[in-house]
């Protein structure tokens, strides 16, 4: 919860991620839930504006408030930003779709993040890792097939989430150090309820369809605290496990929020993925699995 060196135990850190990608739909089925009467652009708002609240609270709790920004507010607030725009994309697809198909489309994000590695940092893959990223978008284009067929372009939005959330993950890594986590939580909020904010006022002042402000009824702004709780929980999980463990051992771990949302899903909407979709996920799942088992030997040799 504090800054400074943070001690490496892998152990810690798998509990923290599994515990994450079993919080973190349940986020995504009330934001599905809540899109069908509020705008996805609003609903976003409110998870970052309860991220805020919550994050203030713990600060004061703590004694933090001297450093709510962090000792490197301009990094900690380009990373909120980046979430924010990613959440976003996330939270509009899924009103057009089901959050498991949505996922199993997001999860080509470990071969995203391979490519911008390569691309950004000049690092060097074979051809084996090659191969692993086009079986995994192979799996995608499965999977997006029928989906570019119903829903049009919003269905390629979990791509650009993969994307965004990359560039997150990769920021996590290599400023492990830098603040802890009540700060980097603050800030994200900060960052996601200015931008998102702005972004709501505008669109309502021009009345763009859904886009425009709806005052929110009692029972919605339960399931909107609801989902900043477990937003701030499942983030915060994400953020801790990456600072304690290696990216290449954590990675595959990311997985099991395709078992929580198919499960959470079904329970509420009584979406369940057809076999096409689920041969693109086992083909997703194996480019991903393979590209952190390749990174993971790499570190070690």
């Amino acid at each position: 919860m504090t800054s400074g060196p943070i001690e490496q135990n892998n152990l810690a850190a798998i509990g923290l991620m599994s515990s994450a990608m079993l919080i973190v739909p349940l986020m995504d089925i009330i934001a599905k839930y809540l899109s069908a009467s509020l705008p996805p652009l609003e609903i976003t708002f409110a998870r970052f504006f309860a991220q805020l609240i919550l994050a203030g609270l713990a600060a004061l709790v703590l004694g933090h408030r001297s450093k709510l920004l962090g000792n490197r507010p301009v990094v900690n607030l380009l990373r909120g930003a980046i979430l924010s725009l990613a959440v976003l994309f996330f939270f509009t697809a899924v009103k057009y779709m089901s959050v498991a198909t949505a996922i199993s489309i997001f999860f080509v994000e470990p071969m995203i993040l391979t490519v911008l590695a390569v691309i950004f940092l000049k690092e060097k893959i074979g051809i084996r890792r090659i191969g692993a990223i086009i079986v995994g978008l192979t799996g995608a284009l499965i999977i997006l097939r029928p989906s570019l067929a119903e829903t049009g372009l919003v269905s390629l939005l979990p791509l650009a989430t993969a994307t965004l959330f990359a560039i997150y993950l990769l920021m996590n890594r290599f400023y492990a150090s830098a603040d802890g986590l009540v700060p980097i939580q603050f800030s994200a909020g900060l960052a996601g309820s200015v931008i998102l904010g702005f972004a709501l006022v505008t669109t309502t002042a021009l009345d763009v369809p859904e886009a425009t402000f709806i005052m929110p009824e009692s029972w919605q702004f339960g399931l909107i605290a609801l989902m900043g709780v477990f937003s701030y929980l499942g983030h915060g999980l994400v953020v801790l496990a990456f600072q304690r463990g290696e990216a290449g051992l954590l990675a595959p771990l990311q997985y099991l929020e395709i078992v929580g949302a198919t499960l959470f899903g079904y329970l509420v909407f009584a979406d369940f993925p057809d076999g096409p979709t689920w041969i693109g996920i086992g083909l997703i799942v194996f480019g991903g699995l393979y590209i952190a088992q390749r990174e993971r030997a790499q570190s070690t040799s």
